[in-house]
C-alpha cells in the first residue's frame, strides 16, 4: 500500500514543478517581449502667408551701360607747327574754362607770309587810286578811306562795294578781289594755329607734350564737359512703343549703393536685327558721376492695372501659384505679366486670396498646412 501512495506523491510533485517552471518561463518571455510601435503621427508644416491686394504696378525695364559725356570733342590739328603754348598744363584731368587756349602752335613763319600778302593787297589798292580819281571820282573817296584804315596787323576788312558795273569791272581787272580772298583765306587758316576750349571741361586724353612737332591731321587728345552725361542702353524692341522721350529713369551704380535720376533724352528708331533691341539715351547729371562709369537703369515702361507682385521663387511651371483654401494648398493658374530680377508681376488672383509668402519645400496640391500666427 505504501508504494502506490509514494508514487502518487512523486507524480503530483513533478506535475506541480512542471506547472511552476512553465509559469515562470512565460513570465520571463512576456518581460522580454518588445512593445509594438505606436502609429507614426505626421507633423503638419507651418507656412507664412500673404493676402493679395491688386493695384496698378509700374513695369520696370532694367538695362545697363557705360556713361559718356554728352559734350565731347576729339582734338585734331588742321595745320602743322610746334606746340608752343597752353593756358594750363596739357595733361589728362586738367580743367579749362570755355574760351581758354587748349593749344597754340607756333605760327611766326605763316604770319609773316600773311603780312607779305596783305602788303601786296595794300599796294594794289594804292596803285588803283590815281585811276579812280580821274575815271571814277565818285568811288575815289571810299577807296581812299579804305587805304587809310588798312592795317596789316588787323583783321582784313571787306572791300568797298562797287556802285556801278563799270567800277566793278575796273576793280576786278586789277586782280583786287582775287588777292583779297587769298589773304582772307590765309587769315582763316592762321586761326587754326590756336585751338580754344569750346566749353568748360577737362582733358581726358592728351597725346602730345609742349615743344613737340604737331602734324596736320594728328589726334592731340579728347576734351569733355564733366557736367552732363548720357547713358546708352539697349532695350528690347517689345517695349519700343512704350518708352517715351522725357520719361524719368532711376540709375544705380553696380553695388546699388548710390542712385541718380535721369531722363530719356533720345530713342533710336532703328532695331538691331541681331539682338532685336533699340538704343535709348538717358541724360543725367549729378555728383559722383564719371566718364565710363557702369550704371544700371530702371526704365518705367507703363503701368499694369489689377496686378500683384510676388517672389519669383513662388512660381510653379511658369504660370501657377500655391494658394491656401482652408488648410489645404491648391495650385492656381495665373497670368505672368513681367519678370524682374527677384519678383514677378502677376494677374488673375482675387483680392484677399491667401497665398504663400515663402516657398514650402516639398509642397504639393492638397497638402495640409497650418498658418503661422503672427
Amino acid at each position: 500500500m505504501e508504494q502506490p501512495i509514494l508514487r502518487q506523491i512523486i507524480i503530483s510533485f513533478g506535475g506541480i514543478l512542471i506547472i511552476a517552471l512553465g509559469f515562470f518561463g512565460m513570465q520571463k518571455m512576456a518581460a522580454n517581449k518588445k512593445p509594438e510601435p505606436e502609429a507614426e503621427v505626421r507633423a503638419i508644416p507651418t507656412v507664412f502667408t500673404q493676402k493679395v491686394t491688386n493695384g496698378s504696378l509700374p513695369i520696370f525695364i532694367t538695362a545697363s551701360g557705360n556713361l559718356s559725356a554728352r559734350d565731347r570733342i576729339e582734338i585734331f590739328s588742321e595745320v602743322q607747327g610746334i606746340f608752343d603754348f597752353s593756358a594750363n598744363q596739357f595733361k589728362p584731368g586738367v580743367y579749362y574754362k570755355k574760351g581758354a587756349v587748349l593749344m597754340q602752335l607756333n605760327s611766326d613763319e605763316y604770319r609773316a607770309n600773311m603780312r607779305a600778302q596783305k602788303s601786296g593787297l595794300f599796294n594794289l589798292i594804292v596803285g588803283l587810286l590815281p585811276d579812280l580819281r580821274f575815271d571814277y571820282p565818285d568811288a575815289f573817296q571810299k577807296w581812299q578811306d579804305y587805304v587809310i584804315a588798312f592795317d596789316v596787323e588787323q583783321v582784313l576788312k571787306p572791300l568797298p562795294e562797287s556802285t556801278t558795273d563799270k567800277e566793278k569791272l575796273f576793280i576786278a581787272s586789277r586782280n583786287i578781289n582775287t588777292t583779297w580772298f587769298n589773304v582772307k583765306n590765309m587769315e582763316e587758316r592762321l586761326a587754326k594755329y590756336t585751338i580754344h576750349a569750346p566749353f568748360s571741361g577737362v582733358l581726358t586724353e592728351a597725346n602730345i607734350d609742349e615743344g613737340a612737332l604737331v602734324r596736320a591731321g594728328q589726334k592731340l587728345g579728347e576734351f569733355i564737359s564733366p557736367n552732363i552725361y548720357e547713358l546708352e542702353v539697349a532695350v528690347n524692341s517689345t517695349y519700343a512703343d512704350l518708352l517715351k522721350t522725357g520719361n524719368s529713369v532711376t540709375l544705380n551704380n553696380i553695388e546699388r549703393t548710390k542712385n541718380w535720376i535721369g531722363k530719356v533724352n533720345r530713342l533710336n528708331s532703328f532695331i538691331d536685327p541681331n539682338t532685336q533691341t533699340i538704343q535709348a539715351f538717358i541724360r543725367v547729371s549729378g555728383k559722383g558721376l564719371r566718364e565710363g562709369m557702369y550704371l544700371e537703369a530702371d526704365l518705367t515702361a507703363k503701368d499694369e492695372e489689377n496686378t500683384f507682385e510676388v517672389s519669383r521663387k513662388l512660381i510653379q511651371d511658369n504660370n501657377k501659384l500655391f494658394v491656401l483654401e482652408g488648410d489645404k494648398l491648391i495650385l492656381k493658374e495665373i497670368e505672368t505679366i513681367h519678370f524682374m530680377e527677384k519678383t514677378v508681376v502677376i494677374r488673375g488672383l482675387s483680392d484677399g486670396t491667401e497665398l504663400l509668402e515663402r516657398m514650402l519645400p516639398g509642397a504639393y496640391e492638397g497638402m495640409t498646412v497650418k498658418r503661422f500666427q503672427k
